[in-house]
């Protein structure tokens, strides 16, 4: 079995592989505070809840935003499941042709999201993460990663006016009944909803102008992306699984690697 561990800034998101059959996926909060034991607590009651153990770990990857928390990670593999984990990063094979001033640069996320969305989608294409932060991401047809766009997520927008407001209150996303609110509630709603809708629509639509890839195939994946597939009109697929997918064919592009 292949544990995949993708590190974002609100969550961890870790999904058990047996081949390409996904066995489990697991989210927890990101946690600066959490030491290695911890996390090791946390991951064998999940793995228990699938009935496996640490023993039925093969092998590691992970990909990561935070690099705060990697020491912990990393020491989580080697003390409880004497594994070495693969790390997405320079010196990584992923088959991706990253064409950016600096490739360093773009996420490990997007990286997988890019090698997931190519095996399975196909090109051109453009990835939506909808995350802490929301990527854009643009894989033209000859399967070459050409560069993004990275906006303030729509958990950030509802918190800004919350936190920068003094009179305005904290509200929950969702998708509200109506686009004019008849309370201040219902129209901070209406406004961090529809108007992250537009920003999601506006987006693609200057990507597939300036890239003149009308038919570009769009997809989203991210923690918040089921609140928004069924309203834009350029999403064409949701794929929760789509970064935990890229992670396992990283880690067959590198298996080899990691044998020795």
């Amino acid at each position: 079995m292949i544990l995949a561990i993708d590190v974002g800034n609100s969550s961890i998101v870790l999904g058990m592989y047996q081949g390409q059959r996904l066995l489990g996926q697991f989210r927890v909060a990101t946690s600066h505070e959490k030491t290695s034991d911890e996390y090791a607590v946390l991951l064998q009651s999940f793995l228990a809840h699938k009935s496996f153990a640490f023993e039925d770990v093969e092998g590691v990857i992970i990909s990561s935003v935070v690099p705060t928390i990697m020491h912990r990670l990393e020491t989580m593999c080697q003390d409880y499941l004497e594994k070495q984990p693969l790390v997405v990063g320079p010196g990584v094979k992923t088959s991706l042709n990253i064409k950016v001033e600096n490739p360093r640069e773009v996420g490990a996320d997007r990286i997988a999201n890019a090698v997931a969305g190519i095996a399975e989608y196909g090109t051109p294409l453009i990835i939506i993460d909808f995350g802490t932060a929301t990527t854009f991401c643009f894989i033209d047809k000859e399967q070459s990663y050409r560069g993004g766009v990275i906006s303030p997520g729509a958990s950030i927008s509802a918190e800004a006016l919350y936190t920068r407001a003094s009179k305005l209150p904290r509200v929950a996303l969702g998708r509200p009944k109506t686009v004019l609110g008849k309370n201040t509630a219902e129209s901070m709603k209406a406004g961090t909803f529809f108007g992250y809708s537009s920003l999601v629509d506006g987006i693609v639509g200057r990507i597939k102008e300036e890239q003149d890839v009308a038919f570009a195939k769009v997809i989203a994946t991210g923690g918040l992306a089921s609140l928004f597939e069924d309203e834009s009109s350029k999403i064409d697929v949701w794929d929760p699984q789509l970064t935990l997918k890229g992670l396992r064919l990283i880690y067959d592009k590198n298996v080899d690697r990691m044998e020795r």
